[in-house]
């Protein structure tokens, strides 16, 4: 899929047929959260914290999303999506003269730190009714301009052709406003000098709104707002709720619609502690309490603290989490733990709270990781597992590479095999699915991702089709023993042109040997 991502317009682009499955895709994560400036309800994907502070603005002191973009690509991270969200925020406005009426124009992105400006000519116009304008999106720092527009014989008038408020729409950088201009926009001069061009700046400052609510972070699946914004994305593996604001944390209704969120789309979602809980036994409490139970889940205790720092706040983790997981599936896979050489927390930051390996037992039996000092002094994040230990409905899936792994696997042989539902029945569709699946598992066992290699590989291309239909599916079985599983794992991919869906296996199957 391409990565730039058009007003809601998503294009997917289907992996050719027959093509080697990529055993090592980098691992995408995705954050929510409330920035300076930046598109609302638009994933960006970023890979540095230079490009995060060119397109949301700096570090701010009312929002967790920049520290927590910033701890990602620290420990390791290298694409991340960003979906940034508000509460009332409103864009800056700016009014060009047009004899006795105005064309009015507000800027696309809300926020204080959003400037624009713009200039009218008439150059290459040989009548009263149309004009040139050029919009610019100035960084307020530097001064230096961002991004820039330019269209050319516009009309102010409703029944033309290029009519202004149509033909910006398409802009990126403002809007027309009501009431509309009544006359042609005046050409924007400098003072004394009638021929010489300049550009107005906005009339009125734009806001940053209020702090997010549960509400802003989850958003609308029917207006692809909040986390929906990234149904305009095909794919991502890592998602993360930074705390909404100062003093303020994300609350159970919104973790809870993200763990529904990413059991659809194949993620896990990363959850921080509450500040409130002070040790072991009061975090196990209280993902009690919260009803937190999910493979889906990944939590962790205590919160960390800058080394060196005055204000002594106990800071969440999670962006630095999700950092060190890719960095994780670069350098050692998926299916390994988190307890590897050189997957450690910055040597600034440590735990607000020591552990003992008591606590780290209590722990891991309520499905929490912990933040400790390893024996040399280095923090780093131990269990490896997920929310969903304790849970007999979860067992297969407690231990967080298992499920990761899975994850993995699946997504990755669906976007790899969505071909195949757009490719004629024959005799020879099932046996290339085949070839092309096993050649895939047979890559992961080289990398060291299965106890041994025997795995069960069968492809049906008309299973899924049914009598009352025409529509057309494949079916991919898999049985194959994750090297962290303490047992073979039977799946069923299902995969139609209007979806892919993915189920245990109803019936038991013997692994035989990949060459039989």
């Amino acid at each position: 899929m391409s990565d730039a991502v058009d007003r809601g317009i998503t294009v997917t682009e289907i992996a050719a047929m027959d093509q080697p499955i990529d055993v090592c895709p980098e691992t995408t994560a995705a954050f929510v959260g409330r920035a300076l400036r930046g598109p609302l309800n638009t994933p960006v994907l970023v890979s540095n914290f230079g490009e995060f502070r060119r397109r949301f603005g700096d570090v701010w002191a009312h929002s967790s999303l920049g520290p927590a973009a910033r701890q990602f690509f620290e420990h390791g991270g290298m694409r991340l999506f960003v979906v940034r969200v508000a509460n009332n925020a409103r864009g800056a406005m700016l009014c060009l003269p047009a004899s006795g009426s105005a064309l009015v124009l507000r800027a696309t992105e809300p926020g204080s730190t959003e400037f624009i400006r713009a200039a009218v000519d008439y150059d290459g116009i040989d009548d009263d009714d149309h004009f040139n304008l050029t919009l610019q999106r100035v960084n307020p720092g530097t001064g230096l301009v961002i991004d820039q527009e330019f269209y050319k014989g516009l009309s102010w008038k409703d029944d033309a052709a290029k009519f202004v408020a149509t033909e910006l729409l398409t802009s990126d950088i403002a809007r027309v406003e009501s009431p509309l201009p009544t006359h042609r926009p005046e050409r924007t001069t400098r003072s004394g000098r009638s021929y010489e061009s300049t550009y107005v700046d906005h009339a009125q400052a734009g806001t940053d709104g209020t702090e997010l609510s549960n509400y802003d972070l989850v958003g609308s699946r029917r207006d692809r707002r909040g986390l929906f914004a990234l149904e305009q994305i095909e794919h991502f593996d890592l998602l993360y709720l930074p705390p909404p604001g100062k003093g303020r944390d994300v609350g159970p209704a919104a973790i809870l619609a993200a763990e529904m969120y990413c059991r659809q789309r194949g993620a896990m979602l990363i959850v921080d502690p509450l500040p409130e809980w002070t040790s072991a036994e009061a975090a196990v409490a209280g993902v009690r309490d919260l009803g937190y139970a999910s493979p889906n889940l990944l939590g962790y205790f205590p919160r960390i603290m800058v080394q060196g720092s005055d204000d002594g706040v106990a800071r969440p983790a999670g962006g630095a989490i999700a950092g060190l997981l890719c960095k994780q599936d670069r350098s050692y896979g998926s299916w390994r733990s988190l307890e590897q050489q050189g997957l450690t927390l910055q040597r600034r930051l440590r735990p607000v709270i020591e552990l003992s390996d008591d606590d780290q037992r209590l722990l891991l039996r309520a499905g929490l990781n912990s933040i400790r000092r390893g024996s040399i002094g280095k923090v780093q994040v131990c269990g490896s597992v997920t929310m969903g230990r304790g849970s007999e409905a979860y067992a297969t899936y407690a231990h967080l590479p298992v499920r990761r792994f899975c994850l993995q696997l699946i997504n990755t042989i669906a976007r790899a095999t969505r071909w195949a539902v757009f490719e004629p029945e024959d005799d020879t569709l099932a046996e290339r699915l085949h070839v092309q699946v096993l050649s895939y598992l047979n890559c992961l066992h080289d990398l060291g991702a299965f106890a041994d290699g025997s795995f069960v590989v069968q492809c049906d291309a008309g299973v899924s089709n049914r009598p009352d239909s025409k529509e057309h599916g494949v079916t991919i079985l898999l049985v194959f023993h994750p090297v962290a599983s303490d047992e073979p794992i039977s799946l069923t991919l299902h995969q139609t042109a209007s979806g892919f869906r993915v189920g245990s296996t109803a019936f038991g199957l013997t692994i035989r040997s990949p060459n039989a």
